[in-house]
């Protein structure tokens, strides 16, 4: 069942990954622009299919995707009569759209998949379900039963028993009505909190202990809930890279060492694709929950990856954004100073700076990949 899980992330990646690669391309033919190739994997042909002026196929090596847009340098060769169709030709604003098409694609993935998740699948939630009764307690006087399902307290239906269940707490020793559903027949039954030691905190309980299992809400909700759990994820991502340098040391220790992987430090795709299998063979979690972990997992990988690619940094999109909004900027300069517009910016040039970031950002992958290995991450699920 675990490999079922890796085989599930690996496609879900690759999925999200074309579809990434899907908004550069409907983005650049937009705007004219020349796509030559549009491409699932790396490495030698497989099979591939011309449809008008873009060969679309597969390659050997399943490590993502690519869509080639030509003329992304001035030094690149165009076809006679193409010229205007190269990408470094385009407005920056164009430019721009085209290069964060792709990562905003992740993020409607996310949100999507967070949607589906509150909508149709839902999440793990305290039901108002009576799963045991304390003995010689306040509900087992009252004759509360297990299996009961606690429709309202004193005369409020119950819509979200993590909130509703303050009533009971601050009932201050008066009675309390409880609309009850046992086995298809509506009752009333009244029973008084009594004040209890819980973790030397004095609480009032009625004695009851509740089951747990998913809970899909409305559309409306789960539109506005997929939405802030969006924005929690991105605010999460922005402080997970901006504490990203620092866990290098304790990840390099974790993987050389053998010392306790840190289930919330550094994680690779390996790592990633063996926690969605872990969660996927979970024999503590119904099929359901199993599937909603793996949506969620995937959600928050696609808002990370998204907004990773989004970092002013070369070879990521966003470092061809940067240079896109300097080339802008420079137009600005020389138009306030009455000249015409400077030539854009040569990419090719940056090569010895993208090709550090890019053996900086090898060596990190391989060091999550060792640790991924010698020393993966385990849930607790």
């Amino acid at each position: 069942m675990q490999i079922l899980g890796v085989l599930a992330f690996i496609a879900a990646l690759l999925i999200s990954v074309m579809i990434h690669e899907f908004g550069h391309f409907v983005m650049a033919r937009r705007y004219g622009m020349k796509v030559s190739e549009f491409f699932l994997g790396f490495g030698t042909r497989i099979f591939s299919r011309q449809r008008g002026e873009t060969e679309f196929g597969i390659k050997a090596i399943p490590a993502g995707g690519y869509c080639r847009i030509e003329g992304m340098t001035p030094g690149d060769e165009m076809n006679p009569g193409e010229e205007g169709r190269a990408f470094y030709r385009a407005s920056s604003g164009r430019k721009l759209i085209v290069l964060g098409a792709g990562s905003f694609l992740h993020f409607i993935i996310g949100y999507v998949l967070l949607f589906t998740l509150f909508a149709g699948i839902g999440t793990t939630q305290v039901l108002p379900v009576i799963g045991e009764v304390i003995k010689n307690s306040a509900a087992e006087s009252a004759g509360i039963m297990v299996g009961d399902e606690v429709t309202s307290i004193n005369g409020i239906k119950v819509t979200n028993w993590f909130k509703d269940v303050e009533v009971i707490r601050n009932s201050h020793g008066k009675e309390l009505t409880l609309g009850i559903l046992r086995a298809g027949q509506g009752l009333t039954i009244t029973a008084t909190a009594k004040l209890q030691s819980i973790n030397g905190e004095k609480r009032l309980l009625l004695g009851i202990i509740n089951k747990t299992g998913l809970k899909r809400t409305s559309v409306v909700t789960s539109l506005k809930n997929a939405g802030v759990v969006t924005k929690d994820f991105l605010v999460e991502s922005v402080k997970s890279l901006a504490h990203l340098p620092g866990k290098i040391p304790a990840l390099w220790g974790q993987t050389v060492n053998g010392q306790v992987r840190d289930a919330n430090g550094l994680v690779g795709v390996v790592g990633v694709a063996r926690v969605s299998g872990q969660a996927i063979s979970s024999n503590d979690l119904s099929a359901m929950e199993r599937l909603g972990t793996f949506v969620l997992i995937i959600a928050s990988l696609n808002i990370f990856v998204g907004l990773f690619n989004l970092l002013p940094i070369l070879p990521l999109d966003g470092g061809h954004m940067a240079v896109a909004i300097v080339d802008e900027i420079r137009a600005l300069f020389a138009r306030m100073r009455g000249r015409e517009r400077p030539a854009a910016i040569d990419v090719s040039v940056l090569a010895p700076i993208t090709m550090v970031v890019f053996v900086i950002l090898a060596a990190l992958t391989l060091l999550l990949l060792v640790a991924d290995i010698v020393n993966p991450v385990v849930l607790n699920i």
